[in-house]
C-alpha cells in the first residue's frame, strides 16, 4: 500500500517540535533505553486493539540506487521470517480473526494490524518478528518484484492516479521527493537481499520506531511485550545519511493519452508542517476547495458544469510543502477550467471572509475529532506525532491552533501562492490545454 501524500488530518495535527506544549494526559507514554517509544490510548468502549510500528523512513529516504526499496520492503515483510513462512503469518492473524496491513508515505512507514484485545500479544509478536528477522528468501523477492511490476502498470493505466506522481515530479525534479513511491521496473528489478538488509540496517533502528496501540489495550502490558519482542532492534543505525532538503521547483508534466477526460493538476509551493505556517494555508485550502460550500466546487461544478469533482489540497512535509488543485474535464473544457480555477484562487486570496473561515475551521475540526474517535485514527495521528514531535497532541491544544488562525492569515496564505514558478501536470486527451508560456503567465499572474 502507498501513501502518496500526507493525510491531512494528520498533518493538520502537528505543532511546532520547538514550542512549548503538555503530552496528550489520555495517552501513555515510555521511551525504553533503546530509544524506542512506545505509545498507547485505552478506549474504554473498545473491545478491538489498533497497533503499529512506524518507522520515520519512507520514499524520500532512499539512496539514488534504492528507489522504490521502502515500498518493496513494507511487502516483503509479510513474505516470510526465520519462524514463520508467509503463510503461517497470514493464517495466524486471521486466525483470531485479525488483519495485518501497511504503508510507504514520503516520510514514514507504518506496519499495522487490529485484532481483540485479548490477542494483543501474538499481534505485538508478528509485528516485531516481521520487523526484526525477515526472511527476503531470493524466490519471495522475485515474485514480489513481480507483484510490484504489476502495481506500476495499474498507475500507469490509471489516469487519476498517474497524474500525481507526474506532479510531484514536476514540482521536485531530480530530487527524492518527486519521486514514485513504487519506484520503476529498472530500479524495483535490481534489488538484491543486501541491498534491502543495508535499508534496514540504516533505519530500521528503536531511536527511529514507535510501537503505538489505540483500543482495548493495557499500556504496562504493551511495554513488556515491547521489551521482550523487540530487544534485538539495534539502538542506533549502522551508518546515516541526512535526508536530502526538499525544493519546490515547479515545471510541467503532459502525458497524452485516449481517455475521455483530461486529469489535471495545478500546484504551487506550499508550507512545511514543523513551523505551524501550514496552518493558515490548510485553512485556505477548505475554503477554496474543500467542499460542496467551497468556491471552486460553487463555481466550476455548480455554476459552470465544467468538472464533476474539484478539490484544492495542501501536502506539507517536514521542511517544505506542495499546494494543489486537482479535477477531471473535458478535453474541450481544459482551458477554461483552469482560467476559472486560477480565478477563484486569486480572488480569495483577496477577499475571503470571516463566515469562510468560520466554515472550514468547524468542518476541519469536526474531522479532526471524528478522527480521534475510532482506535485507527487514534493510533495514526499519536503515532506521527511521537515518531516527529515526542509527544500526542492534546485535541485541545489542536483545536487553539485552529482557532488562532486570523482572516488575515487566510489572506495572506493564499496571496503567497501567487507569483511562484507554477506546476502542471494534465494527462489524457491534452488538444485543448492551453500552452505552457500561457499557463505559466495565467498562474503566476496576481491581476
Amino acid at each position: 500500500m502507498i501513501a502518496t501524500g500526507p493525510a491531512e488530518i494528520a498533518e493538520l495535527a502537528t505543532p511546532a517540535p520547538r514550542s512549548p506544549g503538555a503530552h496528550d494526559p489520555e495517552v501513555d507514554l515510555t521511551i525504553l533505553p533503546s530509544g524506542l517509544r512506545i505509545v498507547s490510548q485505552r478506549m474504554d468502549h473498545a473491545s478491538t486493539v489498533s497497533l503499529g510500528i512506524w518507522i520515520g523512513a519512507g520514499a524520500r529516504d532512499e539512496l539514488p540506487d534504492e528507489h522504490g526499496l521502502a515500498h518493496l520492503l513494507e511487502h516483503m515483510a509479510f513474505k516470510g521470517t526465520a519462524r514463520r513462512s508467509a503463510r503461517e503469518i497470514a493464517e495466524e492473524i486471521e486466525s483470531v480473526g485479525g488483519d495485518l496491513n501497511a504503508a510507504t508515505s514520503v516520510e514514514y512507514t507504518c506496519y499495522t494490524a487490529r485484532v481483540l484485545g485479548s490477542d494483543l500479544a501474538l499481534a505485538v509478536d508478528i509485528l516485531a518478528d516481521i520487523l526484526t528477522s525477515p526472511a527476503l528468501a531470493p524466490e519471495e523477492l522475485a515474485r514480489e518484484k513481480g507483484v510490484i511490476l504489476q502495481e506500476i502498470g495499474a498507475v500507469q493505466d490509471t489516469p487519476d492516479d498517474l497524474v500525481y506522481d507526474r506532479f510531484l515530479q514536476a514540482a521536485f525534479p531530480d530530487q527524492p521527493l518527486g519521486r514514485p513511491i513504487l519506484g520503476t521496473a529498472k530500479t524495483v528489478n535490481s534489488f538484491t537481499p543486501d541491498a534491502i538488509r543495508a535499508y534496514l540496517a540504516r533505519h530500521y533502528h528503536a531511536g527511529n520506531m514507535v510501537l503505538a496501540a489505540s483500543g482495548a489495550v493495557d499500556h504496562d502490558e504493551l511495554v513488556a511485550l515491547a521489551r521482550d519482542r523487540l530487544a534485538s532492534l539495534p539502538g542506533k543505525p549502522v551508518a546515516a545519511f541526512p535526508r536530502e532538503d526538499g525544493h519546490y521547483r515547479g515545471g510541467e508534466a503532459r502525458i497524452e493519452g485516449d481517455e475521455e477526460q483530461v486529469h489535471l493538476v495545478l500546484g504551487f509551493p506550499g508550507q512545511p508542517f514543523r513551523d505551524g505556517a501550514h496552518y493558515p494555508l490548510q485553512v485556505f485550502s477548505s475554503v477554496l476547495g474543500g467542499g460542496l460550500s467551497s468556491r471552486l466546487f460553487q463555481e466550476v461544478r455548480e455554476q459552470r458544469g465544467l468538472a464533476y469533482s474539484i478539490d484544492a489540497f495542501h501536502w506539507p512535509f517536514s521542511d517544505c510543502g506542495v499546494f494543489g488543485i486537482s479535477a477531471g474535464t473535458a478535453p474541450e473544457d481544459a482551458g477554461e477550467l483552469i482560467d476559472v480555477a486560477l480565478g477563484c484562487l486569486r480572488q480569495a486570496a483577496e477577499d475571503v471572509t470571516e463566515v469562510e473561515v468560520a466554515r472550514a475551521r468547524a468542518q476541519m475540526k469536526v474531522g479532526l475529532l471524528a478522527s480521534l474517535e475510532s482506535p485507527g485514527g487514534k493510533l495514526e495521528q499519536m503515532a506521527r506525532q511521537v515518531l516527529v514531535f515526542g509527544r500526542a497532541i492534546p485535541r485541545e491544544e489542536l483545536a487553539h491552533r485552529l482557532d488562532a488562525v486570523t482572516l488575515e492569515d487566510v489572506r495572506a496564505a493564499g496571496r503567497s501562492l501567487l507569483g511562484h514558478q507554477p506546476t502542471i501536470a494534465a494527462v489524457g486527451p491534452l488538444a485543448g490545454l492551453p500552452p505552457a508560456d500561457r499557463l505559466r503567465q495565467a498562474a503566476r499572474s496576481r491581476d
